[in-house]
């Protein structure tokens, strides 16, 4: 682990973003270029602390689950994401192995949904980003620590109900396509350690999941319809398209109601409460 280059890099990658890349305002207080660390830390789910160590050429060794958030909050191409990994002395994702980076392209066209929920999973069901509305609608996911924001974790193993749908019904449903859909993920990844490490966990943690684990169903999940319960908006039914990154194995799901319906007038009410909940809770 080079610790002083890592630093100088990260200091240096934290100051080309601009904060309009990200979502964020520029203002008019800002005395130097790019990102502050506070913003950094907050986009990519860590303590600021941790970010001013690494950057001051004294920090712990990150894991890649940290690696992969901190190169996803810089907006860093391939070989620079590599890049980083190795001055960490980690070994940066390869082929066989399920990754946890996000082309830059796909966090602008993220960023584009403004008005509709939309996340990023890998093929171990891994959040790997999300925008505003998302956050509005299932909860802020960067309280989670990086190695934490699993939807199977949230629905299994902690009791986090953000992604749970609100019948019983669509949750019966729901809970076999995603453990379907997990079960091809290890016929095309057989090696991938963290893959063998949540199955593990799962089958320990949650009879529920074990049970329907090992009845070897595969699914095809792609397309859903979903209901919700919001606590400040109450009920919405959100249709749920899967937009498929086939290159880096990725799904981009974008939740939306018909123009006119009563959830379309829940999802605007959500854009306004749910947004301003997270700027002042900021």
């Amino acid at each position: 682990m080079d610790r002083d280059e890592l630093g100088t890099m990260l200091r240096t990658w934290r100051e080309r973003v601009d904060p309009s890349d990200v979502g964020l305002p520029a203002g008019s207080r800002r005395r130097t270029p790019g990102l502050r660390r506070e913003e950094v830390a907050g986009l990519a789910g860590m303590s600021v602390d941790y970010l001013s160590r690494l950057e001051q050429g004294r920090g712990p060794h990150p894991s890649e689950a940290v690696l992969g958030a901190m190169a996803r909050a810089l907006r860093l191409e391939t070989a620079e994401r590599d890049h980083l990994f190795h001055l960490a002395g980690v070994a940066p994702p390869t082929p066989g192995r399920i990754s946890t980076a996000v082309r830059p392209s796909v966090l602008r066209l993220i960023d584009r949904f403004a008005d509709l929920p939309t996340l990023l999973l890998n093929a171990r069901l891994d959040v790997l980003a999300w925008n505003p509305m998302a956050a509005a609608l299932f909860g802020d996911f960067s309280t989670d620590r990086p190695g934490q924001r699993n939807i199977l974790r949230g629905r299994f193993l902690t009791g986090d109900s953000r992604m749970v749908a609100h019948t019983e019904a669509d949750r019966a449903r729901l809970d076999r396509a995603m453990i379907g859909d997990l079960r091809g993920t290890v016929a095309r990844y057989p090696d991938d350690p963290e893959l063998r490490r949540l199955i593990a966990d799962l089958c320990a943690g949650s009879a529920e999941f074990a049970r329907i684990w090992d009845e070897r169903e595969v699914i095809a999940h792609h397309d859903d319809r979903k209901t919700f319960a919001h606590p400040q908006i109450g009920e919405l039914t959100l249709d749920c398209d899967a937009l498929h990154v086939g290159a880096d194995d990725q799904i981009l799901l974008v939740y939306s109601a018909v123009p006119g319906s009563p959830d379309a007038d829940a999802l605007s009410l959500l854009r306004v409460v749910g947004t301003q909940e997270l700027r002042t809770g900021s």
